[in-house]
């Protein structure tokens, strides 16, 4: 089944695209309701990676949001509207073709978190490959206070955090602050509002100077082996080494570490 589509095309963009220096930048534009996870602003967010995944100027994602705070998860107005049970399974397959939109997409996925990232919106910061948020921002998994237990949520959240940290978000529906987001392994960063641009383009500046398809190959196998056990995944890690070592990236790379220069990537 296709993601759910916009219900009223006519309305502002869901997500606002800008692109500057090699980073693409999807910034929620439904700022007024804490940009919830709607079917629209879901099916705008995949449309959007579509189109970045192939676009070898693209280094670097950055997911930003307009308004006081970053995603307050799915939008609950909405979802009492489609009581049916057919409807709501496809707008929950939809957000997990989302989540794995961002984990299989070449070029790393950093989430920028100002204010509140609940529930879903909590899914989404954990299945972006890194994330920097502001010292004040917080964190949730709320459902349970509602009777929605937040069970998509904690497949990002248990995949980043331990079983008992976890566990302790979805059974007390607390907030959670940012250093202790950080301390848990939540987010990557906790910096001061008016720092979050820099700190992330410390992240993007040196993603981009390495190999894009180093990256690329390397992000795959590294989501990809998470999930075995530990025969297999060296298996796994040890063929994509040899890939890795039949691209032209790394030949480049080791004969301008031994001629002590810089290197000269080739891209994807």
């Amino acid at each position: 089944m296709n993601a759910p589509t916009p219900t009223n095309a006519l309305a502002e963009p869901f997500v606002l695209r800008s692109d500057a220096d090699g980073v693409a930048t999807l910034t929620l534009n439904r700022g007024d309701r804490f940009n919830p996870l709607s079917s629209g602003m879901i099916a705008a967010l995949i449309e959007a990676l579509d189109a970045i995944g192939p676009d070898a100027n693209i280094r670097a994602v950055v997911i930003a949001a307009k308004g006081r705070g970053f995603c307050a998860g799915h939008d609950l107005k909405e979802l009492r509207a489609h009581p049916d049970e057919a409807w709501q399974r496809g707008l929950f397959k939809a957000c997990g073709e989302l989540m794995l939109k961002i984990v299989r997409l070449p070029q790393p996925v950093i989430a920028r978190v100002h204010g509140i990232a609940t529930a879903a919106g909590c899914q989404l910061t954990a299945t972006c490959d890194l994330a920097v948020a502001a010292d004040d921002a917080r964190f949730a998994l709320p459902g349970v206070n509602i009777g929605l237990f937040c069970s998509t949520p904690a497949v990002g959240v248990g995949r980043n955090l331990n079983r008992k940290r976890t566990m302790e978000m979805l059974l007390t529906g607390d907030m959670v602050d940012a250093p202790t987001a950080l301390d848990w392994g939540l987010i990557n960063r906790a910096v001061p509002a008016a720092q979050l641009d820099a700190e992330i383009a410390k992240f993007t500046d040196a993603i981009k100077s390495k190999s894009a398809a180093s990256v690329a190959l390397g992000k795959e196998v590294f989501y990809r082996q998470m999930d075995m056990d530990l025969p297999h995944a060296l298996a796994l890690a040890g063929e994509t080494m040899t890939c890795n070592m039949m691209l032209d990236d790394a030949a480049e790379g080791i004969d301008a570490f031994i001629g002590k220069r810089a290197p000269q990537w080739k891209g994807r």
